[in-house]
């Protein structure tokens, strides 16, 4: 039966794939492919646990005391039975060599089959009995987990069937932190779909940065969606059909195809210089999360790295966080990687929805607050942890050797906390001079993401040499909404007044003062922004390179002095959406 799910889209397109549901569990469950070598030793894992398990449940039945219940030994038998059944571990061994599925997502995947299986039944018992199956692969996962072989091989590479088969693959889950987005960013996944999630969620941002559709905020999808059924996820309307009929699918096959023809056509523009109509250069820069994606930011034509988004270097370490020369070496890759290009980096901006794995004690205090998003975390935390904030800095100094780096520091909200920096890295320069290491000029930035920020912008920008405007961020705390929470994400407007005049005010007043500005927020990789941006002077944008020219097109087809003039209608518009439209040429933007 075909069904739609309506959700928030995050990442445009089309795609179409048999779903893979990462199924939530009391247990903390790996999702990871093996490689073809490694499949033997996977069904050797699973069966080892289903061994282990089975002498416990062996072990129980002998110690059963003499007045003990019969029911206790029968319900013993029923999950020796369930546990030894080919229901469960024969079709587990299926997911491992069909799908590649390390044994813990297969059991994971098995479960949720037989788990509708069991709903369906019309028999009480039998359908009670679920509860006896989840009980029993809670036990095969707990062995797993501690089996010692569960840390999951290098991701296999994007594009790679050795794992999906003949049918392409859609991920299917209730949530995917962003530091686990970044094992599925090299993955066979065409598409994916959450249940929870909002449109500058940093899930929805890393989404983005896979370059494949998505859809956020879907509710009830992970719920509604079984294992292999087909799926259509509709990435410009947010919406999610399940086991569409034919004709439907042929549609979505027909818009797949325009989309790649459209890419391939913006592609021609990678190495056009962007300029506009009148003859202004525009730098369009790449955020990234990683060093090894500086390769897509210089094959998308990006002219440096405007965000290079740190804290994911200290993500998915199992509590051992990067020392100060494993710092030096990735920040170096990438600056090297950009030849010669300008990089910026920010230092960690841990928080909200972007926790660490270990937990120092300033953290400790921070995941118990109430509200984390105005927190202990970005600058905050780094100036609270002073120690491992100097060796943040140190490797940054070191990788400044090898090319043009600038600092970028995250949530400034005050001058105290901007003195408080450069006394930071004035000690980590010390501390370099006394070790003997050497380091190379920075130049140093601040996040405009917090209102105050904005409005104190005069008393910041003496002693700052460039700015960066974070909207996602910005647009939070000026409206006072959670942006990874759905329930409020429909009150999240990128073109609310107070918004446009804080961006404006920023740019305004630091190119009074010549000082460079650029906005590195979701704003930035938006075509519906552009020429907004533009006509408030912004010659800087920073965004996901698979944005880069999409924006290079708006670009090139935009005469910035038109622009400009017609800047002051929609910034003082009741809906200045509709008045960019009308001003600038175009339809409203939602």
């Amino acid at each position: 039966m075909s069904l739609q799910v309506f959700g928030m889209p995050v990442s445009r397109g089309v795609a179409i794939g048999r779903a893979v549901l990462v199924a939530s569990s009391r247990v903390d469950v790996a999702h990871y492919y093996v490689a073809a070598d490694g499949i033997e030793g996977e069904i050797q894992r699973l069966r080892a646990a289903r061994d282990a398990v089975s002498a416990e449940i062996e072990t129980l039945q002998r110690e059963l005391p003499a007045e003990a219940p019969g029911e206790i030994s029968a319900l013993l038998d029923v999950h020796q039975m369930l546990l030894h059944d080919e229901a469960l571990t024969g079709a587990t061994k299926h997911w491992i060599v069909e799908r590649h599925y390390n044994a813990e997502w297969a059991l994971s995947a098995q479960l949720e089959v037989l788990a509708r299986q069991f709903d369906e039944m019309e028999d009480d018992y039998l359908r009670e009995r679920k509860a006896d199956l989840e009980q029993v692969v809670e036990r095969l996962l707990r062995h797993l987990a501690h089996d010692g072989a569960g840390a999951p091989p290098p991701i296999v590479a994007q594009g790679s069937r050795d794992f999906a088969g003949e049918d392409p693959l859609v991920l299917v889950a209730n949530d995917v932190a962003p530091a686990d987005m970044l094992h599925f960013k090299k993955s066979v996944f065409t598409g994916f779909v959450t249940d929870v999630g909002g449109r500058t969620s940093h899930t929805a941002i890393v989404a983005r940065s896979l370059d494949i559709p998505a859809v956020v905020g879907a509710r009830e999808a992970s719920r509604l969606i079984r294992q292999d059924d087909w799926v259509v996820i509709d990435g410009d309307a947010g919406v999610v059909i399940v086991n569409p009929s034919p004709i439907v699918l042929e549609e979505y096959r027909f818009r797949q195809r325009q989309s790649e023809l459209e890419r391939a056509r913006l592609d021609r523009l990678r190495h056009t210089p962007a300029v506009t109509l009148d003859g202004e250069r525009v730098d369009l820069l790449a955020n990234i999360e990683l060093p090894d994606d500086s390769a897509a930011a210089v094959a998308a034509g990006a002219v440096g790295v405007g965000l290079f988004r740190s804290e994911f270097l200290f993500m998915n370490r199992e509590g051992s966080l990067p020392g100060e020369d494993e710092q030096y070496e990735a920040y170096r890759a990438a600056i090297e990687a950009m030849n010669g290009l300008p990089v910026t980096i920010r230092t960690i901006d841990i928080g909200a929805d972007k926790p660490l794995d270990r937990m120092s004690v300033s953290e400790l205090r921070h995941e118990h607050q109430l509200n984390p998003a105005m927190g202990l975390r970005a600058i905050r935390w780094s100036l609270a942890e002073p120690s491992m904030f100097r060796q943040q800095l140190r490797a940054l100094l070191r990788a400044a050797v090898h090319g043009k780096l600038r600092i970028l520091f995250p949530m400034i909200a005050s001058l105290s906390e901007v003195r408080a920096t450069v006394d930071a890295l004035a000690r980590a320069r010390a501390q370099l001079d006394e070790s003997g290491r050497a380091y190379g000029p920075v130049e140093i930035g601040a996040m405009i993401e917090v209102p105050a920020a904005a409005l104190a912008i005069d008393a910041l920008l003496p002693h700052l040499d460039f700015v960066s405007i974070g909207t996602n961020d910005l647009i939070q705390y000026t409206l006072a909404i959670d942006r990874a929470d759905e329930a409020v994400a429909h009150l999240y407007d990128p073109w609310h007044p107070a918004v446009l005049q804080l961006i404006h005010r920023t740019i305004e007043r630091a190119h009074a003062i010549g000082k460079h500005v650029a906005v590195c927020g979701e704003m930035a990789g938006d075509p519906a922004f552009t020429d907004l941006l533009l006509a408030m002077g912004l010659r800087s944008f920073s965004m996901h390179p698979s944005r880069v020219a999409a924006i290079k097109q708006r670009v090139l087809r935009a005469d910035t002095r038109r622009l400009a003039a017609q800047l002051s209608r929609v910034l003082h518009a009741e809906q200045p959406a509709v008045a960019a439209a009308a001003a600038f040429g175009g339809s409203p933007a939602h």
